[in-house]
């Protein structure tokens, strides 16, 4: 592998090693169901942004890895993040024209049927899990990314700000 090419691959395999770390690091018991399915976040953006290069196969591996260390059924999240990939990659160059707004339904609906699968595989192979484990971290991702008013890269922040009392305003643009 020329450098070249392995320079290109450095930022998503940090990205997905970062994403990793975040989705096996402890946390409490009263906000373990709220967290972020960061991984499937990462694989909606990448199979987004470079959808030739890293797509199903790719999310089939990071499916596994995730399987491995959560310790679930082997092949559970890698079923549900190729089906979101899938998706991703098929409609990928209509999500790019999209607005805000819209994208983040669409992420939100990717995240439902991620979830989705994850609860369908659960109930055939047996295993019980309160509600809130799966809809949770779909529930959480639609608060967080309701971004209707505001614009830029700092949406989520401007959010956050503003739910929480910080900032009653957006930030405003002046052309």
């Amino acid at each position: 592998m020329s450098p070249d090419r392995a320079s290109r691959r450095l930022p998503v395999v940090i990205t997905l090693i970062v994403g990793l770390m975040l989705s096996i690091m402890p946390l409490a018991d009263s906000v373990q169901p709220f967290r972020p399915d960061w991984l499937a976040l990462l694989v909606i953006f990448w199979a987004m942004q470079l959808p030739r290069t890293w797509s199903v196969g790719f999310a089939w591996i990071i499916g596994i890895v995730l399987d491995v260390s959560y310790g679930t059924l082997l092949g559970q999240h890698a079923l549900a993040l190729c089906l979101v990939a899938f998706v991703t990659v098929r409609f990928h160059l209509l999500m790019r024209v999209f607005p805000l707004s819209q994208l983040t339904m669409t992420a939100f609906a990717l995240l439902a049927l991620y979830q989705f699968i994850l609860f369908w595989i659960n109930g055939v192979a047996g295993v019980s899990a309160p509600a809130v484990t799966y809809w949770g971290p779909v529930i959480l991702h639609d608060e967080l990314a309701d971004t209707e008013d505001t614009v830029g890269p700092y949406a989520i922040d401007a959010t956050i700000s503003a739910r929480s009392g910080l900032a009653a305003t957006a930030p405003q643009l002046y052309w």
